[in-house]
């Protein structure tokens, strides 16, 4: 098959996005297809263009096997509103326009985030007349209303209407979980229509190593200090109010053999920062946006790995990459979520559960861990072995491959017209 898939994000980006992206492909183009990936000039999450790469209107690379196709977008950093949606659009743009140049293919992908990558990736499918699917990674509008990010209004409303548009005409939705699913149930999409092919990890990437002693020394902790480490988009849905406020009560305690350390950038990095210097805070440490590939290696120099959301609804629906990720690495996880995630933690008895956004639930299940080591042991292992049997991602990719050569089988050439959603 000929497969073109839209992402607005895309490897060298380490974000969740581009991993799952870049994982699909790479074994798609294994199992012998051609796949090509319509993106932009790396430069999340501070809008400037990685070394090596340009902000061109169009260049081509060949990454693993996967034709790589980089647009022109108007570059923003990963916080405000205004100029992330003319990013958002640029893309839709010259994304589009690229899309409907590069020539054949038997089905075409559009993935969120974000909302427009979706839309430009249902135009060229319907221009080439072949099945479009949908992957649904985030529910815009309602993510970015749940994270303050815009007001509800006459915005709101016409990006909602967009929505149902974009639901409708596509051939087929493929969401990260099941709690996606339910939602767009709700939202009056047919539940024939939606599979789930959830998020994963890659096991010759995450899996469990000895520490080096090296990486806590660069963090300035002591050996001695038990780590809980965050991993991932350090943004507006993440919460990681909760890790200051839990380090300052950790130094009220008197408890300085329990560090935080807060790995990757996002919008509220910068406002973390400063308040954990003013409040001269010893025990977080952020030391910046890493490479994807050194993310193991940060993982197994820790004792725990946090994974939190802002306390919402919405957020009730997500199972978090960096849920399989940190599993995978055998360290036991300290969770701020309720909904799917809990579930889905109880069920591999993995790590410890406290109320989202709750700094005294965060320090207690530290705590804990930190005074019961064989138990930190246990949980990881537990993690390791719940994940490794369903959510490596070969796995997950061959049965996604399978259900995108079963719709294109069907979409004959006289069937085409109605698969795009005419």
């Amino acid at each position: 098959m000929k497969i073109l898939f839209f992402s607005h994000y895309f490897v060298p980006e380490s974000n969740a996005p581009a991993a799952r992206v870049h994982s699909l492909a790479k074994e798609w183009v294994k199992a012998g297809h051609e796949v090509t990936v319509i993106t932009c000039a790396p430069n999340v999450p501070n809008g400037i263009v990685y070394p090596g790469y340009r902000n061109r209107l169009f260049q081509r690379q060949r990454l693993d096997g996967i034709k790589v196709v980089r647009v022109w977008t108007y570059l923003a950093p990963n916080k405000g509103t205004v100029k992330r949606i003319v990013n958002f659009l640029s893309y839709f743009v010259t994304g589009t326009f690229v899309g409907l140049a590069v020539g054949e293919a038997d089905v075409v992908i559009g993935t969120s985030p974000q909302f427009f990558a979706g839309w430009a990736g249902l135009v060229v499918a319907r221009a080439k007349r072949r099945p479009y699917v949908l992957e649904i990674r985030d529910l815009w509008p309602e993510s970015i209303t749940t994270v303050g990010a815009m007001s509800p209004g006459a915005g709101v409303r016409l990006l909602e209407l967009l929505e149902k548009k974009l639901y409708r005409w596509s051939t087929r939705i493929v969401t990260v979980g099941d709690g996606y699913r339910e939602r767009l149930v709700q939202k009056g999409v047919p539940a024939a229509k939606i599979a789930v092919v959830t998020n994963g990890f890659e096991d010759e990437l995450f899996s469990p190593r000895a520490a080096d002693p090296a990486v806590r020394r660069t963090w300035g902790l002591r050996d001695d200090q038990f780590v809980c480490i965050f991993a991932g988009t350090i943004g507006m849905a993440s919460g990681l109010g909760v890790v200051i406020r839990a380090a300052r009560l950790l130094k009220e305690k008197g408890r300085d053999d329990i560090a935080f350390v807060l790995v990757g950038d996002g919008a509220i990095r910068d406002e973390l920062l400063a308040q954990a210097r003013d409040q001269g805070l010893k025990n977080v440490v952020m030391p910046g946006l890493q490479p994807r590939e050194r993310l193991p290696e940060l993982l197994a120099a820790a004792d725990a790995c946090l994974v939190h959301f802002r306390k919402a609804e919405l957020f009730t629906t997500i199972l978090p990459s960096k849920f399989f990720e940190d599993a995978a690495m055998a360290k036991p996880i300290v969770l701020g979520f309720r909904g799917h995630a809990e579930r889905m933690l109880r069920e591999a008895d993995c790590g410890l559960v406290f109320e989202p956004e709750d700094e005294h639930g965060l320090v207690a299940a530290l705590e804990q861990l930190a005074a019961d080591p064989e138990l930190a042991r246990r949980l990881g292992a537990n993690g390791r072995a719940y994940v490794l049997p369903r959510f490596e991602r070969r796995a997950l990719a061959a049965d996604y491959l399978r259900r995108l050569e079963t719709l294109v089988a069907a979409a004959s050439p006289e069937d085409r017209t109605a698969a795009s959603g005419k």
